[in-house]
């Protein structure tokens, strides 16, 4: 080995020896002058707080109680003209003082008694307003690097987790005009890297507790929150957000934080056990997840959020890997990716959340199962999303069904409609009712024409047409609302016959899943569903099934019907309260359908299933049955046509503008009798009437009023004396006078 020239080290002593003297010298002078520093550092923060966020900043006492070790006592902070923000009696802190020169500060120990932190929203003040406020930055219009900042995010939260920590006393309090929560931390330690804690809720409600293993330096966390006896619950959770969330434990953990090549990843998992969810938007009931995990790989771009798809959902038995991505800029790009290996089963189906699939409850099957999901869109094409899911299966089979019988809809049932959550009469599907008809006795015209609506591949599709979905999703986009559904006949007949009328998540994706079941078991023909779907759904107020319709509508049975008659009634079937508001007085059709039956007769006729013509397609020959024009209220073409589009399926009911004749009794009140109570509705019917007539000339008469307002505010006085404008206001003040006693002589009031 080479010894170094004893030149070159007398040189280097030369160097580093005065470098080193300087050193002890400004750190000699910097410790003597620390107070100094200190109280300088306290007295700029102090005036910066005031400047930029109006806070009022008062520190009792500050001063050094070691080389790195700062204590304070008696700090307050009150935001301007608003409630007091935090106390705290004592607060030591120590920072470590190698990362320090290089300008990191990381906590070392921390020892904090006696705090408080008041939050408050009082008829709409908040005392934390401030940390809202934007800076305003002129100086640069470039988009900020999402990596950087998640990095330096996740760092300086870490760093400000001390790697010993003494708390005593310290509580958070929420309040605003309806509701209060208070969390008091009686005591919580970080020593030798092991947390506890113990945290009274909303003053003894409950006692929470939060453990495990804090390495905040080594970025390795692994908490567990839990309470005594109890679930863990925050009420106002519930007030605010109308959803009522609780679990027996939470636990996080945090393994790795990396950042290269302009991407932060983050890696993770978070886990819950007996997970309870209930909102009316995801199901009427409680949702309880027993066991639920993610092992999450957070990924963040320069200009995107992503989690891998390294992560792995797992819901009991059951796992999954998601892909999520967002891109947020130079335009928004929403990514999903949903995949599953081979999978038993009798472990998805055992695995589902309880109370969340109440007509699959206790089913057993057998089998394998495999699911993918793809989807993707950019917003700036919303209508080229693509979309595409699929459940591929191995010896699937039913073994056993459980609280729903899936194939009760092949012999004769009773089917029960629901009014805004309220049963109706029920009504027997099958030859004993004699207002129930078989496939071949209805017009293949008003088949093919309800085909062609709704579900056009209906005979070759297995319950789903991802088209439908395709172009549903990108409509909801395009409008920031549910306005367009994705239902076909497969899915439809398996909301009316066994689920509920509630619009949530739950429902919609057990009707996905029944349907998938009953199409790819084979438990249905598809004539037999067609037919099962003529005979329940709704094509009017209180009018079921398709004999109830056809003669009701047109007096006639559902053999008779024309291919106009047929048209009309396939329009009807997604606005079925808005049935009679297609027509007009005198029985014919509004125009506004007139371009509705030439596309389903063109689409037919491209099919084969009818002649082309160029008189719409029936559209001239339809009459609504003679007893039911005197009933039809007149009213303008915009307005029907509003109100044809009211009144669907999920009780959107429009405003009453018809009244509709007493219905026959269905067959179950024929068979065991029904009270006598015509006369009594009658006389309701008869009131309603009454009330609906003078409610319309009301509001006649205004439009009218207001009609020879703006005739007389705008009379022509070009070339006139003020004589010949009076005479001319005089003669539409007798006009409007003649009109209003002409529809007070019409309505016979």
């Amino acid at each position: 080995m080479k010894r170094l020239n004893p030149k070159y080290i007398r040189i280097a002593a030369f160097i580093l020896i005065p470098l080193l003297i300087i050193l002890l010298i400004g750190g000699y002078i910097a410790y003597s002058k620390r107070e100094a520093l200190l109280q300088k550092a306290i007295v700029k923060a102090t005036a910066k707080a005031k400047r930029d966020y109006n806070l009022d900043v008062k520190i009792g006492s500050a001063h050094f109680t070691g080389a790195s070790t700062v204590s304070f006592s008696d700090v307050t902070i009150v935001p301007e003209q608003r409630d007091s923000l935090l106390r705290i009696k004592n607060f030591v802190v120590s920072v470590k003082l190698l990362p320090l020169v290089v300008g990191e500060i990381k906590l070392s120990d921390v020892l904090l008694q006696d705090g408080f932190i008041n939050l408050t929203s009082i008829k709409g003040v908040k005392n934390f307003d401030f940390l809202f406020k934007k800076k305003r930055d002129t100086t640069s219009t470039t988009k900020a690097d999402l990596s950087l900042l998640a990095n330096n995010l996740v760092n300086e939260v870490l760093y400000k987790i001390p790697d010993n920590l003494s708390l005593n006393n310290f509580s958070l309090s929420f309040k605003d005009d309806s509701s209060e929560v208070k969390l008091l931390a009686k005591t919580a330690q970080i020593k030798d890297g092991n947390l506890t804690s113990t945290i009274d809720v909303d003053n003894g409600e409950s006692t929470w507790h939060l453990t495990g293993k804090m390495h905040p330096s080594d970025k390795n966390i692994d908490v567990k929150l839990y309470a005594d006896g109890k679930k863990v619950e925050l009420p106002i959770i519930q007030k605010k957000l109308h959803v009522k969330i609780n679990a027996d434990t939470i636990s996080t953990r945090l393994t790795k934080v990396e950042h290269s090549s302009g991407e932060t990843k983050i890696y993770g998992s978070w886990a819950v056990s007996n997970l309870l969810i209930n909102h009316p938007g995801l199901s009427p009931g409680d949702i309880v997840f027993p066991k639920a995990s993610i092992d999450a790989n957070l990924f963040v771009g320069q200009n995107y959020v992503s989690i891998d798809s390294s992560s792995v959902i797992h819901i009991k038995n059951v796992t999954a890997r998601p892909f999520i991505k967002y891109t947020l800029s130079p335009i928004k790009i929403y990514e999903l990716k949903m995949n599953t290996d081979w999978l038993n089963a009798a472990d998805i189906f055992d695995s589902f959340p309880q109370g969340m699939f109440d007509a699959l409850d206790g089913i057993q099957v057998a089998g394998k199962l495999k699911y993918a999901m793809n989807f993707y869109m950019d917003s700036s094409k919303p209508d080229d999303l693509k979309f595409d899911s699929r459940l591929d299966k191995d010896g699937f089979r039913i073994i056993k069904y459980g609280k729903t019988d899936l194939g009760k809809l092949n012999n004769s049932f009773v089917y029960t409609p629901y009014e805004k959550g309220k049963p109706l009469a029920p009504h027997l599907i099958g030859p004993d009712n004699p207002e129930f008809t078989p496939l071949d006795q209805i017009a293949p015209n008003l088949r093919n024409a309800v085909m062609t609506a709704e579900d056009p591949s209906f005979l070759t599709n297995h319950g789903f047409v991802e088209e439908a979905f395709r172009k549903s999703l990108a409509t909801d986009f395009k409008t920031k609302k549910f306005k367009r559904g994705a239902s076909g006949i497969s899915m439809q007949l398996v909301k009316n016959s066994f689920l509920s009328r509630d619009k949530n998540l739950a429902r919609k994706i057990e009707e996905i899943l029944i349907v998938w079941i009953i199409e790819n078991n084979r438990i249905m023909k598809k004539d037999r569903m067609l037919e099962v779907y003529l005979n329940i759904i709704e094509w009017g107020r209180n009018i079921y099934g398709i004999a109830e319709a056809s003669h009701f509508y047109f007096g006639k049975s559902p053999s008779e019907l024309t291919l106009g008659e047929s048209i009309y009634l396939a329009s009807i079937v997604p606005y079925p309260k808005g049935g009679l508001y297609a027509f007009q007085p005198d029985g014919t059709l509004r125009p506004g359908l007139h371009g509705y039956f030439n596309l389903i007769g063109r689409l037919m006729a491209d099919k084969g299933l009818t002649p082309r013509d160029t008189s719409a397609y029936g559209f001239y020959t339809v009459r609504l049955r003679e007893g039911l024009r005197e009933r039809i209220a007149p009213i303008d073409t915009a307005k029907a046509d509003s109100l044809m589009k009211q009144g669907g399926n999920d009780d959107n009911d429009p405003l009453p503008v018809i009244d509709e004749p007493a219905k026959k009794p269905n067959f179950f009140q024929r068979l065991f009798g029904k009270k006598d109570t015509t006369e009594k509705k009658q006389e309701e019917k008869e009131k309603q009437k009454e009330k609906t007539a003078k409610e319309k000339l009301k509001e006649q008469i205004e439009a009218l009023k207001l009609e020879y307002k703006n005739k007389i505010d705008n009379i022509d006085t070009a070339g006139k004396t003020r004589k010949d404008i009076r005479v001319e206001k005089r003669r539409l003040k007798k006009e409007e006078s003649d009109k209003e006693d002409e529809l007070k002589a019409k309505a016979n009031l």
